[in-house]
Formats: C-alpha cells, sequence, structure tokens
C-alpha cells in the first residue's frame, strides 16, 4: 500500500512541462477497463468492445437517460397499416468513414447482421415479414402484428448494439468478424495504429454530422466532439494505471480501483464520480445440464444461504454508497424493477437449513467445477465468495483459476464438469442489459439454444413473449413480477446485487455524459 501511496500521490506536485503540455492537447489519454480483444461489435459483449462500437460506429435509435429511445441517425418514423408498417427515413447527409453516403439498404444490411446475433432483434425478425428499403433515406418494415417497441429495439445498449456499417461489410457471416471497422460514428478506428493488448487510436471524424436537436443524454442527442484524437492503452495493473492517472500520462480511468478511491479523492487533480447509475449487476450461473445443479431442488435449497451482502463487499468494499442489495432480476432503476418474491433473498440467511435442504434434494457428492478469471480482481472477488459459500454448505468444490479469455471459451463447453466442463461461475453485467426480459440473456429458458448455462423453463419463455405482446406499461410490470417469481423457482441465475463502479479522471476535463465511457460531449478546461 506505500507503493501506492506514493504513486497517487505523484502528481499532487507540479507536473513535468511535457506532460504539462501534454494536458492542454487536443489527445484524449484513456484506460479501458479491459483490453480491447475484439473490435468487431458483435462477436463480444466486453464492455470494452461496447464502448468501442459507439465510438466508431452510430445507430439509428439513441436511448436517453429516461431509457426511451429517440431518432438518432434517423430524421424520424412514421407508422402505418394499425401499427403494422414502419417507416425509417435517414437524416441528410451521414457519411461511413470511407467517404460513401449512408444509405437505406446499409441498414437493413446491418440489422439483419446484427438480429443474426442478438436475441431481441431476432425477435423483431421473427414478427417481420418484409424489412427493405424503399429508396436511399427510407426504409420499411412490414410486421405480422403491431410492435411499438421497434425504436426500443433499435437502440438497446444491453449485448451488441445495433450498429449500422456499410452494406459491404455487413454482408459478412454474422459468426465472423468484419474484414474493416468502417462506420459513421463521431470516430474513426486507426487499426494501423492498433498493438493488440496494448494500444488503439480513435480520430475525430470530420465527416459526422451531430444531431441539430435535443440534448446529449446516454446515447441519444447531439454527439459533439472537441477532442481530435483519443488513445485507450490497456494498463492491467491497477495501480501502475491509478499512479498515470495522477502524474497527468492518462486523462481519464474506465474503473477506480475501490481500494484506491479514498487516496484518489484526496488528489485534487483527480476527479471521482460514478457516473452510471445503473452500475453493474452480479449474477451467478449454474450449469443447468449437469449434476448436481440440474437438480432444480438443489438450486432452490443454496438460495437460503446466499447472501449478497458478502458478494458486493468482496467487489467494492464496506462502502455503504457503493452497493445495493436486496435486488432481484431486473435493475432497480429501470421501470421493471419489482419487490415480487424477493422474500426468499431477503429473509434472515440459514446456513444450516440450506445443508439439510441440499441433502434431502439428492446431492451426492459431485465434483462442482467454479471457474473464475484471475485476471479480472472484481469477477474473481465474486467467484472466490461463491466457492467458499459452496463449500461451507457441503459441496466438492473445485476451483478452477484461469485467464479471463480462457474462461470466456470454455463456460460455452457442454460436456460434463469432470470432461472440460464446468458447473457454477459469477459475473457482473450492465445494469442496461437488465432493464426489461427482452434484453436480459440471462433470463431466457430456451435450453440447450441459448446462453451458456442452458436452462429450459417454457413458463419463463411464456411470460417472456406475453411481455412483449402487452400493450401497456402497466401490463408489462405485472408480467415482470410473475417473471421474476418464475426466475426465483428455476434460477437461470442468481442475483448478487448491485455494485455502483466510480471512474475517475483528470479534474480539468469536463462534460462527461452519463452512463458507460462516452467520447463526445467531453472537453478540457
Amino acid at each position: 500500500m506505500k507503493r501506492r501511496h506514493f504513486l497517487l500521490t505523484a502528481g499532487a506536485g507540479l507536473a513535468a512541462p511535457a506532460l504539462a503540455l501534454a494536458q492542454n492537447s487536443r489527445v484524449l489519454r484513456f484506460i479501458p477497463d479491459t483490453d480491447l480483444a475484439v473490435i468487431d461489435p458483435l462477436q463480444s459483449t466486453t464492455f470494452s468492445t461496447r464502448n468501442h462500437a459507439y465510438m466508431v460506429y452510430d445507430t439509428l435509435y439513441g436511448m436517453n437517460a429516461g431509457f426511451r429511445a429517440e431518432p438518432q441517425m434517423l430524421e424520424g418514423h412514421r407508422v402505418e397499416d394499425d401499427g403494422r408498417r414502419w417507416i425509417l427515413t435517414l437524416r441528410e447527409g451521414l457519411l461511413f468513414h470511407d467517404g460513401s453516403r449512408v444509405l437505406a439498404r446499409d441498414c437493413v444490411a446491418s440489422i439483419r447482421r446484427w438480429a443474426a446475433r442478438e436475441g431481441f432483434g431476432a425477435t423483431l425478425l421473427a414478427l417481420t415479414d418484409e424489412l427493405s428499403a424503399l429508396d436511399d433515406r427510407r426504409l420499411q418494415f412490414r410486421l405480422r402484428r403491431p410492435f411499438p417497441m421497434l425504436p426500443e429495439v433499435l437502440a438497446k445498449t444491453g449485448g451488441p448494439a445495433c450498429v449500422m456499417m456499410p452494406e459491404r461489410l455487413a454482408l459478412t457471416d454474422p459468426m465472423k468478424p468484419v474484414p474493416e471497422i468502417i462506420g459513421s460514428g463521431p470516430f474513426r478506428f486507426l487499426a494501423g495504429e492498433r498493438l493488440a493488448g496494448v494500444r488503439n487510436a480513435y480520430a475525430r471524424f470530420e465527416g459526422y454530422q451531430p444531431r441539430e436537436d435535443g440534448s446529449a443524454e446516454w446515447t441519444a442527442g447531439p454527439k459533439i466532439v472537441r477532442f481530435d484524437r483519443v488513445e485507450w492503452t490497456t494498463l492491467p495493473d491497477p495501480a501502475t494505471a491509478a499512479a498515470a492517472l495522477a502524474t497527468g500520462e492518462q486523462d481519464w480511468m474506465a474503473v477506480a480501483p475501490p481500494d484506491l478511491i479514498p487516496m484518489m479523492r484526496r488528489n485534487a487533480r483527480l476527479r471521482v464520480s460514478v457516473q452510471d447509475q445503473t452500475g453493474l449487476m452480479g449474477i451467478m450461473r449454474p450449469n443447468h445440464l449437469h449434476p448436481p445443479f440440474n437438480n432444480p431442488a438443489i438450486r432452490r435449497a443454496l438460495l437460503k444461504a446466499l447472501d449478497q451482502v458478502d458478494f458486493m463487499q468482496a467487489t467494492v468494499g464496506t462502502e455503504p454508497s457503493m452497493y445495493r442489495t436486496g435486488i432481484g432480476y431486473f435493475c432497480p432503476q429501470g421501470p421493471m424493477a419489482t419487490a415480487a418474491g424477493m422474500e426468499v433473498l431477503t429473509a434472515p440467511r440459514d446456513l444450516e437449513g440450506a445443508k439439510r435442504d441440499i441433502i434431502a434434494a439428492g446431492y451426492k457428492g459431485e465434483k462442482v467445477v467454479v471457474m473464475t478469471p484471475s485476471d479480472l480482481p472484481s469477477l474473481n472477488a465474486l467467484n472466490l465468495v461463491a466457492a467458499d459459500l459452496l463449500q461451507r454448505l457441503g459441496f466438492n468444490v473445485e476451483l478452477v483459476a484461469t485467464d479471463w479469455a480462457t474462461m470466456a471459451q470454455r463456460r460455452n463447453n457442454k460436456n460434463p464438469p469432470d470432461k472440460g466442463g464446468w458447473s457454477l461461475f459469477c459475473s457482473s453485467t450492465s445494469g442496461t442489459d437488465l432493464l426489461t426480459p427482452a434484453t436480459i440473456a440471462y433470463m431466457r429458458g430456451n435450453g440447450e439454444d441459448g446462453l451458456f448455462g442452458w436452462p429450459t423453463s417454457p413458463r419463463i419463455e411464456a411470460l417472456r413473449t406475453a411481455w412483449m405482446e402487452a400493450p401497456d406499461l402497466a401490463r408489462q410490470q405485472a408480467l415482470c413480477a410473475e417473471l421474476q417469481q418464475q426466475c426465483l423457482i428455476d434460477l437461470p441465475y442468481y442475483p448478487l446485487g448491485q455494485s455502483m463502479g466510480a471512474t475517475a479522471c483528470r479534474a480539468d476535463l469536463s462534460g462527461m455524459v452519463a452512463g458507460f465511457p462516452i467520447f463526445w460531449g467531453l472537453r478540457r478546461a
């Protein structure tokens, strides 16, 4: 800690002339939470890939601070035929980074490629009889039935975003990466400067035309860029990253290490804040294909002993403002949050009762393989708490520590745990991923056709479909209450609470847009 204290306070004195000059430049230096390993926006759900995507690409609709969709690349839309025909009109003057015009056929191809990888998009296309370009600026959806949520589908930020790219790239097999990163967003990706695992760079796109109406909120409104260049530098060691910020070598750190936040706040040249009030939602995902968690009684028995406080304090410390517990399946800041069924998580914990129920449910000592990414401290902490809890409950636990990339590959393995598969892992996802049943990929109950973990629940699927057909907000909220109660029976995953990740930047930066790291609106004093 002495080393960390020295590094953090090193920037409290006068900066070197070269650093002072850099501070006044039009270059923004950023430290992402993890390395940008994947640059095709559809090939990864990591935060780094998502943040990169919103720099380089634009979307037809943006999401404002109230979680409502607003036209972004669009001039607007028209709804006809009792809600079964939508005509979307692009704004004039939109250009791709290669200088070509953004045309409706580019958008049609982009939507189709995205929907092949994203569940909510697939649902929309399943309801679509025709998706076509009427002319250069207009595209249309002809639907089998009214679907008023169409803008929200195209604006969603959880998982891969529905980004627009040239048709020639959008026709790439959705399961393979595009050969070029060409979008129409406010920044151009400088592929020639990419150094995998170390650095990525972006230049302001001179041909970008921001919206002239509204205010910049999250991914909606005018995207005004005031930096000529943005450089991402991957610094895996938190102390090294914090020191680079303190000395002025870097301008912005996506995630401030919880143990260093108090010292960072004492440095007048730094500012620490929580920009994304939806935070990170912890999840514990059991494997429904193999023992012991293919047994629903064993899954439910575990609920009696699970304490969200233990998981949250392990990741962000004991400061009450940095986490929330008593959290269910929906982001508490969103319109679908509900307290239905939460007694099983908020009642006093009963470790001994859980142990008895696990034995009564027929646990036979099967090995429980818990995967953890040792190179991601916050996720590693969640998995260590989970492994300890399972051991105290009498499970035969094997903790497998790997790097994140290896774990991400292994979680797709459907083999039994003793043949290269797994039993359980903890992770976290953005609160914006858990706003509605349509955006919560981990909530699906579509078995082996679904996301790793592969839960099967016809009731969850039926309620999800009913939610998307609901005529109004009140009915949607009522269905979400039923959905949460069903999830607490079938347990596609266990909710572990909400942590509020802080970001840290140089104090002379202002104009930061609330939400995940967004690079328009920023300016240097």
